[in-house]
This record gives C-alpha cells, structure tokens and sequence, in this order.
C-alpha cells in the first residue's frame, strides 16, 4: 500500500484539468455537506495564475456567493482584465450546476 504525504494530497486537489485557454475544471474531493471554502479559493488562484507569464500574486479579493458541494466537478472561468508591464489583473469566476458559486479578483 503507497500512502502520500498531505503535501502531495494537496498538490493534487489543486491540479486543475486546462479545457481551453482560460477555461479549467476542478475536482473539489470528497466530503459531506458544504464544500470548504479554501479549496475553491485556492483552486481560483491556480487558474488565474496559470493564465500569467509572469509576475508573482501580491493582491486579491474574493466572494463566497453560494455554498458548494463535495462531488461536483467546478468550473473556472478566468477573464484577462488587465495585461500591463507593471502589473496583471485577472477575476475568475467558479461554476457549479450552472451556477455563479465563487468570484475573485487577484
């Protein structure tokens, strides 16, 4: 039996699977009741910056609009607000069922 260590659980959970250029699916794991938060607010953050040549994270802001679910894949739409020499801004946006469920602004 190969067990893995929390780090690389968690890398994992954070992979997110590129549909499209700013398009990306989630797995938010198994669970029960509401889905945690942080898993779709770091999930967020990988797709906004997989969607950045360059540049470090230094700012954002985020809104829980609607609880999540355990077992539902999670959509992220990433929109390229801004690309600037001095700095880059993206908001993304978290589907679930069709819905608006989280949004970032980083």
């Amino acid at each position: 039996m190969v067990t893995s260590s929390p780090f690389s659980r968690l890398l994992h959970r954070l992979d997110l699977q590129q549909l499209d250029r700013d398009l990306f699916i989630g797995d938010p794991g198994p669970g029960k009741q509401r889905l945690y938060g942080g898993t779709v607010a770091a999930q967020a953050v990988v797709a906004a910056v997989r969607t950045v040549a360059e540049g470090e994270l230094h700012s954002l802001h985020s809104y829980f609009l609607r609880p999540g679910r355990y077992g539902v894949p999670i959509q992220y739409v990433v929109h390229r607000i801004r690309d600037g020499r001095s700095f880059t801004t993206r908001r993304v946006v978290a589907h679930q069922g069709g819905e608006a469920i989280f949004n970032l602004a980083a």
